[in-house]
C-alpha cells in the first residue's frame, strides 16, 4: 500500500515519475543532439546522433547541464557565465576562453544565427557582442528597476508569453538585427512580499499590475550591429493601451510583430511596418495560445485562429488576404510544426481523435487528405527537424511517464530513444483509472476521470473526492502522466472515491465552451460542476453526503465560490485561492471579465470574499507566504470575511514559499495536512 513517504518522502521508495527525457535537440534536418550524462554531477557530453543509422559523435564535452548555459548545437558551441565572465566554449577542441569581462552578471545569453555574434542582458540593457574579437557593444542604456530592455517584466512573462519565457529579444535570420521589446513598469502598482524566516525579514517588491490599473508601457525597437536602434512607429496603439504580444522576423528579414487591445479582442498582424489584418472575437483572443506565422517560399503564411469556435489552420496569401482554411471541425489545433512544401504537407498537433489527448498529423495544404501520423492513445508531443523529415515524439499516457521515440515525417518508428519503465508501479495496489463522459442539462460532453479503490465493492457506499481547476482552457482530465495521480490512488487505497470532471470552460474544447465564463467567473463552472455530482449520486456506490472538494490556483477560486454558493460539498480544501479578481492581474483577468470599471457587478458576483456569510462545509485554506503570483492577500481577505461572519473554517500558510511549493519538506508537510483533512471529513465507515 501506497504511503505519503513513498511519493513524497525525502528518499521515497519509489521513483513514480521515472527518468526525465534528455533534452533532444535539432542540429539539422538528419542530425540530433542531446546531453549525455558524464557522472559528474552537473556535467554532461552533447552528443551528436545521425537520425537515420543511429550512429553517434561527439559533439560538445564536459559542459554543465544545458539549464546553466546557452548551447548551440548548429554551431557546435556554448556561450556560460561564470561570476561576471562571459565564455565561449568550442566544442570542436573543447577549449574555452573568455568572450567578455565586463563587471555585472549576464542574463538572457543567445548566440546569433551565424554564430559570430552574441547577445545578453546586463542590468535590463541589452547588448550584443563580436564572439571573434570580444568587442562589446550596448543597444541601450536607459534600463532600471522599472525599465527592462530584452527581458520580460512578470506580466507580460506570466501571461503574454508564458510562464519561463524571460527573454525579450528575436536576432533577424541574417543575424544583423535584434527586435527587442523595451517594458516601462512605471505606471504599474507594486506588491510587497515579505520573507519572515530571516532575523531581518526579506522584502520583495513586485510590479504587478492589478485588474483595472495601468499597464506596463511597451516599445518595440530594432537594434544594428553597431548599435543604433530604430524604435517601430506604434502611435496609432497609442491611445488603446495596448500589448506587443509576439515578435518574430520572415525568412526575408521583414520584421513580423502582433498588437493586441487591453482587453485582447482584436489582433494586428503587422509585416514590415505594414498592419496586414486585424482579427477580432466577441469574446477573446488569448496570446498565450497565438503561434506566430509560419512562412512559406512564396511568402504565404499560416495562421491559427479560433474564428470557427474551434483554433484551426488558415492559408493567408502575402497581401493578407485568405486563401483557405487547411483544418476545420470540432477539434483544436494544438501548434503547427512546419511546411513540406516539396510534398505538400502541412505538419500540426491536434485533438482530432480525442479531447483528452493530443496526437500529431498531417494534411495538405489545401485542406484535404488528413492522417493521423501518432499510433498509441495518450498525449504526444513532437519536435520536428527542420527538413520535417524526422521528429522526436514525446509520448505520455495516463499510467505511463514520458518516453521519447524517433520517428521519420510519416509517422514510422525509427527507435526508441528513452523508453523510462517504471518497474515502482509495479510494487503497489494499483487501481486504473477509467475515462468516463458525462452530460450537463444542456447537452455538454464533459470529460471526466475515476479512480476507484483497488478493492472496489459496487455494493458499499464510497465517499468522494474531486479534485478541479475550472479555469478557462485549463484541462485536468487528459491522458497524461503527472505525479499528481500517484496521491490519488494513496486517496483511493483509503477507500475514497477520485473524481476529476472538467466542467466546459476548462474543457480544452474550444472558445466555444471556453466563452461561458465571459464577464462572469464561477457561477457556469459550479453549474457544471453540480451537473457532475448530480451523476454520480446516481451511482449506486456513491455516498452523496460525503463529497469533497480540493483545488489550486483557479482551483482553489472554485473550491472557495463553490463552498460560499452551493451546499453540495461536505468539505473544501482551497490552495491559492484568488478571492477577489481585483487582486489579480491585469491580463488575464481583463481578458475574461473586462475591466472592473465596466463590468463592476461581474467583478463582485466572482469573488467569494463577499459571499463567506453563506459558507457551507468545513474549509481548508493554504497559502504561500510569499506568493508573487496569487498573493497572499486573497486568502487574509477571504479570512477577515469569514471571520466576521463567525464562520468556522481552517487555514495553513507555508514560509518561503510561492504559487507552487518547491521545498520537499513543505511539500511532504501540504500533502499530510490534506490527507488528515480529507480522511477526518470523508473517512469512509467499514
Amino acid at each position: 500500500m501506497l504511503t505519503l513517504d513513498d511519493i513524497y518522502g525525502a528518499a521515497p521508495r519509489a521513483g513514480f515519475s521515472g527518468t526525465p527525457v534528455p533534452a533532444f535537440t535539432w542540429i539539422d534536418g538528419d542530425h540530433y543532439a542531446w546531453p549525455r550524462p558524464t557522472g559528474d554531477r552537473g556535467i554532461v557530453d552533447w552528443v551528436s546522433v545521425t537520425a537515420a543509422s543511429g550512429a553517434t559523435a561527439p559533439l560538445c564535452g564536459a559542459t554543465p547541464r544545458p539549464r546553466t548555459l546557452s548551447f548551440d548545437a548548429r554551431h557546435a558551441a556554448a556561450l556560460f557565465s561564470m561570476g561576471d565572465d562571459l565564455y565561449v566554449l568550442n566544442c570542436a577542441d573543447g577549449s574555452s576562453r573568455r568572450a567578455s569581462s565586463s563587471p555585472g552578471e549576464k542574463q538572457e545569453m543567445s548566440i546569433s544565427p551565424d554564430g559570430k555574434s552574441a547577445a545578453f542582458v546586463r542590468g535590463n540593457n541589452l547588448f550584443m557582442i563580436d564572439l571573434a574579437t570580444g568587442t562589446e557593444t550596448a543597444l541601450t542604456q536607459d534600463g532600471s528597476e522599472k525599465v527592462r530592455n530584452g527581458t520580460m517584466d512578470w506580466v507580460y512573462e506570466e501571461e503574454i508569453y508564458g510562464r519561463g519565457t524571460t527573454r525579450a529579444y528575436w536576432w533577424s535570420p541574417d543575424s544583423s538585427r535584434v527586435a527587442f521589446l523595451r517594458i516601462d513598469d512605471t505606471p504599474v502598482s507594486t506588491y510587497i512580499t515579505l520573507d519572515d524566516i530571516f532575523y531581518d525579514p526579506k522584502v520583495e517588491t513586485w510590479r504587478y499590475p492589478r485588474a483595472g490599473d495601468p499597464n506596463p508601457t511597451v516599445r518595440l525597437g530594432v537594434a544594428r550591429a553597431g548599435g543604433s536602434v530604430d524604435w517601430i512607429d506604434l502611435s496609432k496603439y497609442s491611445g488603446d493601451d495596448f500589448l506587443v504580444v509576439r515578435v518574430s522576423w520572415t525568412p526575408s528579414n521583414q520584421l513580423v510583430y502582433e498588437v493586441e487591445n487591453r482587453i485582447q479582442s482584436w489582433i494586428d498582424l503587422n509585416v514590415g511596418g505594414k498592419t496586414l489584418f486585424r482579427e477580432t472575437s466577441k469574446f477573446w483572443i488569448n496570446a498565450e495560445d497565438q503561434t506566430t506565422p509560419t512562412w512559406l517560399r512564396d511568402g504565404s503564411f499560416l495562421w491559427l485562429s479560433s474564428r470557427s469556435g474551434f483554433p484551426h489552420i488558415y492559408h493567408y496569401n502575402a497581401d493578407g488576404t485568405v486563401l483557405n482554411a487547411v483544418t476545420a471541425g470540432r477539434w483544436e489545433v494544438r501548434a503547427i510544426h512546419g511546411v513540406d512544401e516539396t510534398a505538400g504537407w502541412v505538419y500540426f498537433s491536434g485533438t482530432e481523435r480525442s479531447a483528452i489527448g493530443g496526437d500529431v498529423y498531417r494534411i495538405k495544404l489545401a485542406g484535404n487528405g488528413m492522417e493521423r501520423l501518432s499510433q498509441s492513445a495518450g498525449t504526444h508531443d513532437a519536435e520536428f527537424s527542420p527538413s520535417l523529415a524526422y521528429y522526436i515524439d514525446k509520448f505520455t499516457a495516463v499510467m505511463t511517464p514520458s518516453q521519447a521515440r524517433l520517428h521519420r515525417g510519416d509517422g514510422r518508428e525509427v527507435r526508441v530513444l528513452h523508453a523510462n519503465t517504471v518497474d515502482a508501479f509495479a510494487q503497489f495496489k494499483l487501481s486504473t483509472p477509467e475515462f468516463v463522459q458525462v452530460k450537463t442539462r444542456d447537452g455538454f460532453t464533459m470529460e471526466a476521470m475515476m479512480i476507484k479503490p483497488p478493492d472496489f465493492d459496487p455494493r458499499r457506499k464510497y465517499p468522494v473526492y474531486q479534485f478541479t481547476y475550472g479555469g478557462p482552457h485549463a484541462q485536468q482530465v487528459k491522458n497524461s502522466w503527472t505525479l499528481q495521480t500517484m496521491y490519488h490512488q494513496l486517496l483511493a487505497q483509503k477507500g475514497i472515491i477520485v473524481w476529476i470532471c472538467d466542467n466546459r470552460s476548462a474543457s480544452g474544447k474550444g472558445i466555444e465552451a471556453s466563452s461561458a465564463v465571459y464577464r462572469r467567473f464561477g457561477q457556469s463552472e459550479l453549474a457544471d460542476i453540480e451537473d457532475g455530482i448530480s451523476w454520480l449520486k446516481q451511482q449506486p456506490y456513491v455516498d452523496g453526503t460525503r463529497i469533497g472538494l480540493h483545488g489550486w490556483s483557479y482551483g482553489g477560486f472554485m473550491t472557495s465560490y463553490a463552498l460560499t454558493h452551493s451546499t453540495s460539498f461536505t468539505m473544501g480544501i482551497a490552495g491559492g485561492t484568488v478571492s477577489d479578481w481585483r487582486n489579480y492581474d491585469t491580463v488575464y483577468t481583463e481578458r475574461y471579465l473586462g475591466r472592473p470599471q465596466d463590468n463592476a457587478e461581474g467583478y463582485r458576483d466572482s469573488s467569494p470574499r463577499f459571499s463567506a456569510a453563506s459558507l457551507h462545509g468545513s474549509l481548508l485554506l493554504i497559502h504561500g507566504a510569499i506568493d508573487d503570483n496569487v498573493h497572499v492577500q486573497n486568502t487574509m481577505q477571504l479570512v477577515y470575511e469569514l471571520q466576521k461572519a463567525n464562520k468556522p473554517f481552517n487555514l495553513m500558510l507555508y514560509p518561503k514559499s510561492r504559487h507552487g511549493l518547491t521545498d520537499p519538506a513543505l511539500v511532504r508537510h501540504l500533502r499530510g495536512v490534506m490527507l488528515d483533512y480529507t480522511l477526518e471529513h470523508l473517512k469512509p465507515v467499514s
